[in-house]
């Protein structure tokens, strides 16, 4: 006789509440193995495939596409064959599965069992489970039978799946322009370009004959709520208070060109920049820290996890570099440029986007000079770094033409005073400016 599984939407880490179901990876009356990605879920962190811990056949799935689902609410349930053997109906699944009617499998990458003593306890975040509830066989309608070649279509990133499934692009249709023909989210927007191009005389003369429509209503959910509450939360409870200062870069992007002359990786802006920061909260630890969630103390932080603004697929992110006061500026780097990949194609874990202690903000990047950034809760401090651009300057008494960045920084003015937040700035600023005093750091 089988039984039924219900498996419940796991805590994906960080103490996030829900999830929102982007699309469903089976369908009822599909057999699953142990383990199988059934779901791919939107968090306010990252997009990620969640496995079901049971193998057998998805009798029902729980949330529509769009649909914001609760932490511990039910996903799907499995009918899965009982240890004595599959039941009527029930495909026969392999012993591993019928195994799972005995004894509960951990949901890989969200925590293990341990034993000891003959107990069993789970260590980690795990998914909440029903008890097991016998049910009659569930008739399962026989697959069609499997082409003789299966149609492989050439694209890795689930997020261009979703852009074609979301604009009704068929994928089977497009040629890749990436290697191996793979196909690239440049090729799906090209598609659909191509799609809305056709009548366009006709479509403008429509559309200034018709009527203006209602102001459209953009919900706030997953990535840009979290910001929203996050940046929302930082305004409402933190008394922030910001310095700036020019700095000459000219001898900092001299340095950075003879790096990037020797042989190995190259050395980015962003990479010294970070070096830079760790130099600086080691002489002013007081900015390295939080304040306790009663507001009752100062948490001083002994390692610097030194989160750094990416624009990714789903807007501004802040991947953590873990233990950056410990990496070289070419571990740094590599580091960096790790997550800003990850950043870009929307694969970036939860964990690789919470846990910071600092934060640094190029915000250079987008062509502006200054800004003064609302801090990343519960952050005390961040360093924002406007572009560098050649203007005119005096150097040695004379007027010249020099790389020149604005350097600003906002501080949790109940974790120091103003003489320690200036003292900082001016010291990264002399670092940017004579960048072989890092020598005396090192």
């Amino acid at each position: 006789m089988p039984v039924v599984r219900e498996f419940r939407l796991p805590d994906l880490g960080e103490g996030l509440t829900g999830a929102e179901v982007v699309r469903w990876m089976v369908e009822v009356g599909e057999v699953i193995a142990v383990d199988q990605p059934v779901v791919e879920v939107e968090t306010a962190k990252a997009v990620v495939e969640v496995p079901c811990p049971y193998g057998g056949v998805v009798t029902a799935r729980y949330g529509a596409e769009g649909e914001e689902i609760a932490v511990g609410a039910p996903l799907v349930t499995v009918a899965v064959a009982s240890a004595g053997g599959a039941g009527d109906g029930v495909p026969a699944v392999p012993a591993a599965v019928a195994a799972v009617a005995e004894v509960e499998r951990p949901l890989v990458g969200y925590g293990v069992l341990e034993s000891k003593g003959g107990r069993r306890r789970r260590v980690g975040a795990a998914a909440p489970v029903a008890p097991v509830v016998p049910v009659a066989p569930v008739a399962v309608a026989a697959a069609p039978a499997a082409p003789a070649v299966p149609v492989v279509v050439p694209v890795i990133s689930p997020l261009v799946r979703r852009l074609a499934r979301e604009q009704g692009v068929d994928l089977t249709a497009l040629a890749g322009s990436g290697p191996d023909g793979l196909i690239m989210r440049a090729d799906v927007e090209r598609a659909v370009a191509a799609k809305v191009a056709a009548p366009v005389t006709a479509a403008v003369t429509a559309a200034v004959a018709a009527p203006a429509g209602p102001d459209e209503v953009v919900p706030l959910r997953g990535l840009r709520k979290a910001v929203a509450e996050k940046l929302s939360r930082s305004h409402r409870e933190i008394p922030a208070a910001t310095c700036w200062v020019d700095a000459d870069a000219t001898e900092l992007m001299a340095l950075r060109r003879q790096l990037n002359a020797s042989p190995g990786p190259k050395v980015s802006v962003l990479a010294l920049l970070a070096r830079i920061c760790t130099v600086a909260l080691a002489r002013f630890p007081e900015l390295n820290s939080s304040v306790t969630e009663d507001g009752s103390g100062i948490v001083r932080h002994s390692a610097v996890h030194l989160g750094f603004a990416a624009q990714g697929e789903r807007g501004l992110v802040v991947p953590v570099v873990r233990d950056a006061h410990a990496r070289s500026t070419e571990q740094l780097g590599s580091e960096l440029g790790r997550l800003t990949e990850s950043a870009r194609a929307g694969s970036l874990t939860p964990a690789e986007l919470t846990g910071g202690t600092f934060t640094l903000n190029n915000y250079g990047v987008f062509g502006v000079d200054g800004s003064t950034p609302i801090l990343n809760h519960p952050e005390a401090a961040m360093l924002g770094v406007g572009r560098i651009v050649a203007k005119p300057w005096v150097h040695g008494g004379e007027l010249a033409v020099r790389e020149v960045t604005q350097l600003s920084f906002t501080f949790d003015h109940r974790v120091c005073d103003g003489g320690t937040a200036g003292g900082f700035l001016r010291f990264v600023a002399d670092c940017v400016e004579q960048p072989g005093m890092l020598l005396r750091q090192l």
